[in-house]
């Protein structure tokens, strides 16, 4: 069945690599990045930008009527936000990562979810929870919170360990983190995008929130290969 992808946080590390698992996927019809500035894209005519400027207050109202255009043409259409800073968070306040973790993101979910769109993946970190004395982790808790508040029928909340492939992960940390079993050890960028793209073609997937951690991702991505 053909769809849809209305995704923010596609330049970055995994969100590219979602990008391009979608763009390898011959039912995907359309996959729409909202970005803050320019990118070269690729020469697949799939592949389309709409620049937004993510921190104004209008950027909610901006998505909704995005995702309205792509829900008129007839076809499912999906939302996803990949958005992440991961080691460069230590850079960060933590002001500044729930402005970009908690406010863009919430705003991008906020603006898909009124435009029409029921159903919604969200990157996220292994062991996340807003009870955390972890800086970071405690962050990506309250953000799934915030998207989980926003009632998607499905939510799809993945939750990777050590990534890699990511150009922000050291080889040595990629590669003791294959030793680790279980959600914190190390999974493939290439698998997180394939389990994107098999979350969106489920058609047996259940309603409500799902969490996928490495081994689910890895299960998923298989589906694809």
């Amino acid at each position: 069945m053909a769809y849809r992808v209305l995704i923010i946080g596609g330049t970055g590390q995994v969100g590219a690599a979602v990008v391009r698992a979608l763009a390898a996927e011959p039912s995907c019809v359309e996959i729409v990045m909202v970005n803050r500035r320019a990118i070269s894209l690729t020469a697949d005519p799939r592949v389309r930008e709409v620049i937004l400027d993510t921190a104004a207050a209008q950027f909610p109202a901006e998505v909704t009527k995005l995702a309205q255009s792509m829900v008129a043409q007839g076809d499912p259409v999906y939302g996803a936000s990949c958005v992440g800073v991961g080691q460069g968070s230590m850079k960060w306040s933590e002001e500044e990562l729930k402005a970009l973790e908690i406010g863009v993101v919430g705003g991008f979910a906020r603006g898909c979810r009124a435009g029409g769109i029921t159903q919604f993946s969200l990157l996220s970190a292994a062991g996340s929870t807003a009870k955390s004395r972890i800086r970071y982790v405690r962050v990506m808790g309250l953000k799934e919170e915030a998207v989980q508040a926003i009632g998607f029928q499905r939510l799809a909340i993945f939750r990777p360990g050590i990534i890699a492939g990511n150009a922000h992960t050291p080889r040595y940390a990629a590669w003791l983190g294959r030793l680790i079993p279980g959600p914190f050890g190390t999974i493939e960028q290439d698998d997180i995008g394939r389990a994107f793209v098999a979350e969106f073609i489920s058609s047996s997937a259940r309603n409500g929130v799902v969490y996928l951690e490495n081994g689910a991702m890895r299960q998923r991505s298989r589906t694809l290969k």
